[in-house]
């Protein structure tokens, strides 16, 4: 029987799409790449035209000799890796590596590893397409221009071990930026007021907001200070409240689409907690394919590096007969929902992230996910099914309330259908507070009685630091890098220590700060939000077949070398300062100095080189270890994240990601609370399992009491 060879990247994907196949077909992995640039070597000669210098991957030998050993005996080559640029770049390189005869080789993508998918795209295959390929040449060589040649120049004039690239400078200067913004940012008081109101004889109470005088509205820092607010209440005594308007109106809430891999990521850092990279890694194992049983793998997501919003049309139906069976007819839309693409350079033959299949539903094959899996698949399934239903509806109703020459208002909402919201809601509904607030029945002209008129400070907040949401949104927002690029560029600019996570937020190093400083008065153009975005927008033209990919690279490169050129010569080498303390060094007695190193700072003697005596800072969180009779100190886990442990690991192995507070629970008497910071708030709770208490620290308000 004569075989057909078909090369994947991954045993997994390569298990699943075997069982699809009959008994003609050989299904072989690749391992991803097999051929690359050098690791040692720039491997680009700019002196012809940018021709780059592939070589076999260390390691991939084997892969390449037994493959070429198949190809001989086979009469056709199916290259059936990804969609997307790199996958098209991996399945040339196979080509090349292996020396595939042209009249052998056939390309096959899909957006899903199912049966029908695969023996769709097994009906309609098509020859490498040289553009996507050439745009990921061009994006390979651009990045390693920029780290061979400007990452040396970091390392000699600021510390070894240092690094530059396109999308991960810029997005250290986003968050260099920021705290710059926050250190420069001066608070400013104001104040509200709020009426606690209630109607005559009888129990139900509102709260109205203060929001004009004389028809004139309090703009946000209207009321200055507290004095401006005594004074208010003192003019409203002996006021009479009437309600002199009502108003009601209808609100529908659309849902939103289903994920792109941006807004994946960012909503499963919100609703799960996982970091883009974890997010990445369980989502590539839901679409290569999961044994639900009896050896038989299903992909169980469309493929999940993708910035289109498109949805099959096949998909769309399926969904609109499990909402009509699950749900009922009135939890479907008038019509089919499409969604637009709005991000740029969006590739719309490709889809959005959605399960392969609505009827598989998540608790139906949660024996077979770990809990991981399970999480996130169950976020893709309740987020597409959502985005195919009907619109909530919400009735809001507004109260206007006078007093004497002053205006309150009150406002209150009731959820008539819920809608998509019967699926899933989004954080974002979730941060809007799209719930129900309850005003009693009210009349124009009736009057209200005052139980007390409310004053409160407030103080205007700086910009908040990124977390990962956000600075994936933001990179997404100005076009600057791509789907599969925003997990890789958050990992390295941890791994280099130019950044740390602290309670989920970004906050830049000094070592990240130095870094970001040279390349912003040097190489102005690498951290240029605007240019960068262009620079992606070229590569998309690229992959379009729009633009040379040589022209882009020569156009680069020729300005970028004389302002090396000019770098080189100017920049004179930064020394790190190091802070003197009072301890003395335990070897020779000289004292210790803190010094910055590429795990952050650490003390030192400061008779170095003649002692080599370092050790670590503890920074103490202020609260003994409750295992032990240790304290608990900040540490650094391997993502640069601050964590929270007992000193006396290893032999104590008490943790936290929480910051310890010392404050014991009223409620349980344990002896410490924990610190948790969300988007919108900060809060203390009891470590105890079981014990509900709750403190907000932007409030007085308590909960569990």
């Amino acid at each position: 029987m004569k075989k057909i060879l078909v090369i994947v990247e991954s045993p997994t994907k390569a298990k699943t799409i075997n069982r699809f196949l009959g008994g003609s077909y050989v299904v072989k992995n690749s391992l991803g790449h097999v051929r690359d640039l050098p690791v040692r070597k720039l491997g680009v000669d700019v002196e012809k035209k940018f021709k780059p210098t592939y070589q076999i991957i260390k390691g991939k030998s084997k892969i390449v000799k037994e493959l070429q050993k198949i190809v001989k005996q086979v009469v056709e080559v199916y290259i059936a890796t990804d969609q997307d640029r790199e996958g098209e770049a991996i399945g040339w390189h196979l080509i090349e590596s292996i020396g595939i005869p042209s009249e052998k080789i056939k390309r096959i993508v899909f957006h899903e590893i199912t049966k029908q998918a695969i023996e769709k795209s097994i009906k309609n295959p098509r020859q490498i397409d040289m553009h996507l390929v050439n745009a990921q040449q061009a994006r390979r060589i651009l990045d390693r221009l920029v780290g061979y040649k400007l990452s040396p120049l970091l390392g000699k004039k600021i510390r070894k071990g240092l690094s530059a690239g396109r999308v991960q400078s810029v997005a250290l200067r986003l968050i260099v930026d920021r705290e710059k913004e926050i250190e420069a940012f001066k608070a400013q008081e104001y104040w509200t007021i709020k009426a606690n109101l209630k109607k005559p004889e009888k129990e139900e109470e509102l709260n109205a907001l203060l929001i004009s005088r004389q028809g004139k509205k309090y703009e946000k820092l209207g009321i200055a200070n507290n004095k401006q607010a005594l004074e208010i209440i003192a003019d409203l005594s002996g006021a009479v409240y009437k309600i002199v308007k009502i108003t009601k109106k209808e609100k529908k809430q659309k849902p939103h689409p289903p994920f792109t891999t941006s807004t994946l990521q960012q909503e499963a850092w919100q609703k799960l907690s996982f970091s883009a990279q974890r997010t990445m890694r369980i989502a590539q194992q839901l679409y290569e394919g999961i044994n639900l049983g009896k050896d038989e793998h299903e992909g169980l997501i469309t493929y999940m590096r993708t910035d289109s919003l498109n949805v099959a049309v096949s998909a769309r139906k399926e969904a609109m007969d499990y909402i009509g069976a699950k749900y009922g007819k009135e939890y479907l839309p008038a019509k089919q929902r499409i969604y637009k693409t709005k991000s740029k350079g969006a590739q719309e033959a490709h889809e959005a992230i959605r399960p392969t299949s609505v009827f598989r539903a998540p608790e139906t094959i949660k024996e077979h996910l770990d809990s991981y899996q399970f999480k996130l698949y169950s976020l893709i399934w309740q987020r597409f099914l959502a985005s195919q239903m009907a619109d909530a509806i919400i009735d809001m109703t507004g109260v206007d309330i006078q007093a004497k020459n002053y205006l309150f208002h009150a406002s209150g909402q009731v959820i008539r259908f819920e809608g998509f919201n019967r699926a899933y809601t989004t954080t974002t509904d979730t941060n809007k507070k799209e719930r129900e607030y309850l005003l009693p029945p009210l009349q124009v002209n009736e009057e209200l009685s005052l139980l007390k008129l409310i004053p409160e400070q407030h103080f205007t907040q700086p910009p908040p630091r990124y977390n990962e949401a956000s600075l994936i949104k933001t990179l997404e927002k100005h076009g600057i890098g791509r789907p599969s690029t925003y997990a890789p560029t958050i990992n390295t600019i941890l791994s280099r220590d130019y950044v740390r996570l602290i309670e989920k937020r970004f906050f830049p190093e000094k070592i990240g700060v130095m870094v970001n400083d040279l390349l912003v008065k040097y190489f102005p153009k690498i951290v240029d939000i605007s240019f960068t975005a262009q620079m992606e927008t070229d590569l998309d033209g690229i992959a379009q077949g729009k633009g040379k990919w040589i022209k882009l690279l020569e156009d680069f490169y020729e300005p970028f070398e004389k302002t090396l050129s000019i770098a080189e010569k100017e920049i004179v080498k930064i020394k790190i300062p190091t802070k003197p303390t009072d301890k003395k060094c335990k070897d020779c007695g000289s004292m210790m100095v803190i010094k910055q190193g590429r795990f952050g700072e650490f003390l030192a003697c400061s008779s170095f080189p003649k002692c080599k005596h370092t050790e670590a800072i503890l920074k103490k969180a202020g609260v003994n270890c409750p295992l032990c009779e240790g304290f608990v100190i900040e540490r650094i886990s391997h993502r640069k994240r601050v964590f929270y442990g007992c000193s006396n690991y290893p032999q104590c192995h008490f943790i936290s990601w929480d910051k310890p507070v010392l404050e014991p629970c009223p409620l349980c008497g344990a002896k410490y609370l924990i610190k948790k910071a969300s988007k919108k708030e900060n809060y203390l709770k009891c470590v105890q399992k079981g014990c509900t208490y709750r403190k907000q620290l932007n409030s007085e308000r308590t909960t569990g009491e």
